[in-house]
């Protein structure tokens, strides 16, 4: 990580920079605010509180893309409250030892990539459902529910929507996996489980499965007709039966499905191309079908 250390006693961010370095971290000092502020290309910032007649606020907002960790001789509103109301992550209290400093960078260093990573799942996420509508209402739901469709996609979207719609986390299971009972016992309470494949499960094992899930925030897709459980049913149909199975689709209506769902991602150029048609044939078929493409 690239380091900058804004300390006024010059022996101590020396001493700090040295232990942080043969960690493989790079880090620059500084002893003023002012000169702090030059530049805003480092990924964590120590900054003292202990420099007098300094404001640490536009330091603060300078590096608000960094992990900014207090460096504190005392606790007091000026030194802890204000900073960390302006964005700072953390302080830790002088003396102290390299260790915990490293703990606390190391804490907020996985803190942030984390979120980005969760911002990226949810955008590609709202992306991949925003044509999937499964045409259920998400309020008053008793779980464990169960979710029948013969697209898992509409099965996907509606139990993502609820986790979202409930501010809960989502944790992904498949029964495919030898470990499904045990990670379904073990999961929290305040969570949702979303539990894929129970058209894999053999019938004593459903009975089992129905048994271990009963009173948890649960909620089970399956791609074939659910029967014989006592638990609330929501039956989803992809439009057009596309891909119901053990039937063959007509190519008609692959491409009218295909239209249907991609004509707002792709051109029309390139929607033609991947359904080995001409432009004109894709508007004819839009007027056949009575497809209207949004501007």
């Amino acid at each position: 990580m690239k380091i900058l250390i804004i300390e006024n006693e010059v022996y101590l961010a020396q001493s700090i920079a040295t232990k942080l370095g043969e960690l493989g971290h790079v880090c620059e000092m500084c002893t003023s605010t002012k000169d702090a502020i030059r530049s805003n290309n480092y990924d964590a910032v120590l900054l003292s509180t202990n420099i007098n007649g300094q404001d640490f606020i536009p330091v603060i907002e300078t590096f608000k893309n960094s992990i900014v960790i207090l460096m504190v001789s005392y606790i007091s509103n000026d030194t802890v409250s204000k900073p960390l109301s302006a964005g700072a992550k953390d302080y830790i209290l002088k003396p102290f030892m390299i260790e915990e400093l490293v703990r606390k960078i190391d804490h907020y260093q996985d803190y942030e990539r984390l979120k980005k990573r969760n911002e990226a799942y949810e955008k590609y996420i709202e992306y991949n459902f925003a044509a999937t509508k499964h045409g259920h209402s998400l309020e008053d739901l008793n779980l464990p529910i169960f979710v029948s469709s013969n697209f898992q996609k509409y099965s996907d979207a509606f139990a993502f929507e609820y986790a979202k719609k409930e501010n809960l986390p989502i944790h992904f299971i498949t029964l495919t996996s030898s470990k499904a009972m045990s990670q379904i016992d073990s999961l929290p309470q305040n969570s949702i489980a979303y539990i894929v494949d129970y058209q894999a499960l053999k019938k004593a094992d459903k009975e089992l499965f129905c048994e271990l899930i009963d009173g948890k925030k649960a909620i089970v897709a399956s791609n074939d007709k659910i029967e014989d459980v006592h638990f609330p049913v929501i039956e989803i149909k992809s439009e057009n039966n596309v891909f119901d199975k053990g039937e063959i689709l007509p190519i008609e209506d692959y491409v009218k499905f295909i239209v249907l769902n991609y004509q707002d991602k792709y051109p029309d150029t390139e929607l033609s191309k991947k359904l080995g048609i001409s432009r004109k044939s894709l508007w004819e078929k839009r007027k056949k079908y009575d497809i209207i493409k949004k501007k």
